[in-house]
């Protein structure tokens, strides 16, 4: 069997809920992105690395960026966590955004997370705040599938996190 890792980056939890179902899973070891040191990953044949979706960056994936020269041999694969319901196009845009150079090309896969307003820090409360009246000054016909989801879990505590979704990202590191 593969010796494989998985590596996280979480803001707000689901991203570790689901990196600890995946260890789960998969015996693989957990660590922290920032706790992560590429020379000590060589030992490793299957590195996973997640990461939640702020402002369409996918945060922990700049070590892999800064890393890929020392890990490209390595069976990669990459799961991102937002709270919008997933849509095609947007995913497809946001990995065409985060995945550029090297690393064009790496297998991603969307989960979603979880939203909860009053556990959001102050500054990305007021961000969200002012993305919020901003979309609420749109014709709702109008909304992308992101907006319309702000919208509806705006003032809500929701959970989306589903174990389930994590099928296809086993499958991929079991062939």
């Amino acid at each position: 069997m593969a010796k494989g890792i998985i590596l996280y980056q979480s803001k707000y939890g689901a991203t570790k809920k689901y990196a600890l179902w995946l260890q789960e899973s998969t015996g693989f070891d957990l660590l922290e992105t920032k706790k992560a040191d590429v020379n000590a990953l060589a030992d490793y044949d299957t590195i996973v690395l997640g990461g939640g979706v702020y402002a369409s960056g996918i945060a922990g994936l700049s070590f892999l960026k800064k890393s890929y020269a020392a890990l490209k041999d390595k069976k990669l694969v990459t799961f991102c966590v937002g709270a919008s319901p997933y849509d095609e196009a947007a995913f497809k845009q946001a990995y065409a955004y985060n995945f550029q150079g090297e690393i064009a090309g790496l297998p991603c896969f969307y989960l979603r997370g979880a939203w909860d307003t009053q556990s959001l820090s102050f500054t990305d409360k007021a961000l969200c705040k002012l993305l919020f009246k901003a979309i609420a000054k749109k014709d709702p016909a109008t909304y992308e599938p992101w907006e319309k989801a702000l919208m509806e879990a705006y003032e809500q505590k929701c959970d989306w996190t589903d174990r389930g979704s994590l099928a296809t990202i086993l499958e991929f590191i079991n062939n």
